[in-house]
């Protein structure tokens, strides 16, 4: 009896062994047009580099970047990137036949549609505007997608801004007197966001059913308004702006409600035929929150708000149409009826958890919530699949949307090995995820090869092909690509790659 009593608890401690794959899953990989776009190895320069972005702006004025944020960047040149805007249908090629894969998550740059203002246009004179060279090679890379059977998802702003909705450079370094000030111009760029949203999604709804509005809008706000550091800086890199990041954060959850409209409204053509026209969602990274000591109070309570702060407040608004403008953990009213409702599913982008360090006194006494935590003591890059379980648990349980890991992945400079057994993790977590009755519909790596990855320039290696630093960007495949090849062909995690990249 004894025996059989210590069997049982062995039983109920190991998770059951994970289902394959359903029909229909989306096994893709993650790319971002600035990241991986410019460096093309025959193309000229003017027709390769978008050079009408805040982000280029950045990137090709040095001189004009502050002294406390210039340490942050590499400054790696625009020509130093893997050139995919010529070389796509080799990288195309590359997922279906190396790794059987099925989908690609890709973005459409605004900048590059429109590099000239949008303001007033409409009909005609908003496709005049349009850069109908740029616009034809989107048709052509949605072309060489659909030859090989990868079903493309497609973001609409990740990150980058036209210079002439946003001068990144004027903000950075005078945010009181410059013009063009993006996320800052609320009625602006809401309506000239929607705008481009809606163009794009008449132009290529043929094409594309699944759209995304945007991603990790918290990746504008914090590097941009309240702390831009070595992990990451965005355009306009102010410091401690505390009210400017918040106008920065409600202004996106506007967007996504104006642009989630402007899609519905005018991609009204089925692509597949399969799921109708327009299925749109936001991309967001859910980081769970771990308290530093969990017999402490004033930790756990950190935790709380450092989760609410990083997830729920932000998805709460796009989601449930509730805003807590006042960023005290209380919504300000009932759900808003011009954003509830405006969400079709939800893409979830997991690197990290987070460790948390309590205060008992006010660290930012303009935010309450900001007051429980000690910002600089936060502690990232925590290697846990657990935590994408947890990840995906938690939207599903608060929001019942179907879910797809739009992004995870690691830099693999050190360890080559490393983006394997990520994978491997990472595929494996949301195996079990799935079986713990989580709707996950697809798994897309962070990235297909390398690329320039914002203020770190091509330091940092996240591909799943490595990219040489030679004339023409050659690539050359990971250990992650067999094992990715080898999991869709099974429609299953093997049991030898699990055996290879166990997770607890």
């Amino acid at each position: 009896m004894r025996l059989l009593s210590a069997l049982l608890l062995l039983l109920a401690a190991c998770p059951p062994a994970p289902q394959p794959f359903p029909d229909g899953y989306l096994f893709g990989a993650s790319i971002a047009g600035f990241q991986v776009d410019m460096g093309c190895p025959t193309l000229p320069a003017e027709q390769c580099e978008d050079r009408r972005s805040d982000w280029y702006q950045f990137i090709t004025s040095r001189a004009q970047v502050n002294a406390s944020v210039a340490p942050f960047f590499t400054f790696d040149p625009p020509a130093s990137g893997p050139g995919h805007w010529e070389l796509y249908e080799q990288d195309f090629a590359a997922a279906k036949q190396d790794m059987g894969l099925n989908a690609m998550r890709l973005s459409i740059e605004w900048s590059r549609i429109f590099p000239t203002a949008t303001d007033g246009l409409e009909g005609d004179a908003l496709a005049a505007a349009a850069s109908r060279p740029n616009v034809e090679r989107y048709h052509q890379m949605f072309a060489a997608l659909k030859a090989r059977g990868l079903t493309p998802m497609v973001t609409l702003n990740h990150y980058t801004l036209p210079v002439w909705i946003h001068d990144g450079i004027a903000c950075h370094q005078a945010p009181a007197t410059c013009v063009n000030r993006g996320w800052l111009d609320k009625e602006r760029m809401l309506r000239e966001i929607a705008r481009y949203a809606g163009f794009v999604a008449r132009e290529f709804g043929g094409e594309v059913d699944l759209w995304a509005t945007l991603n990790e809008p918290f990746a504008v706000v914090i590097p941009g308004y309240l702390q831009p550091g070595k992990d990451r800086v965005n355009p306009p890199a102010q410091s401690l702006r505390f009210e400017d990041a918040r106008a920065v954060a409600l202004a996106m959850i506007e967007a996504h409600a104006r642009m989630y409209d402007a899609v519905k409204a005018n991609d009204t053509k089925d692509a597949d035929g399969r799921d109708g026209a327009a299925s749109i969602g936001i991309v967001y990274p859910i980081a769970p929150a771990l308290p530093k000591n969990p017999q402490s109070a004033v930790d756990r309570r950190g935790a709380e708000n450092v989760f609410y702060l990083n997830n729920q407040l932000f998805l709460d608004g796009v989601l449930k149409g509730t805003v807590d403008a006042n960023i005290d953990g209380r919504p300000d009213g009932p759900p808003r009826d011009d954003l509830k409702d405006r969400c079709d599913w939800l893409g979830v982008n997991y690197y990290t958890r987070a460790t948390v360090t309590g205060t008992e006194t006010a660290s930012f006494p303009q935010f309450s919530l900001l007051s429980t935590f000690d910002p600089f003591a936060l502690e990232l890059w925590d290697d846990a699949p657990q935590g994408l379980i947890d990840a995906l648990t938690w939207a599903k349980d608060r929001y019942g949307k179907p879910l797809y890991v739009t992004e995870t992945g690691t830099d693999a400079a050190a360890d080559p090995e490393k983006a394997a057994s990520w994978l491997v993790r990472y595929l494996t977590a949301t195996q079990r995820a799935q079986q713990q009755g989580v709707d996950v519909r697809g798994f897309f790596f962070w990235s297909l090869m390398d690329n320039y990855e914002w203020n770190h320039g091509m330091a940092m290696k996240f591909g799943l092909y490595a990219v040489a630093n030679d004339a023409a960007k050659t690539r050359t495949p990971r250990s992650a690509v067999e094992a990715y090849g080898k999991i869709t062909r099974a429609r299953d995690v093997t049991p030898e790659l699990r055996a290879r990249y166990p997770i607890p």
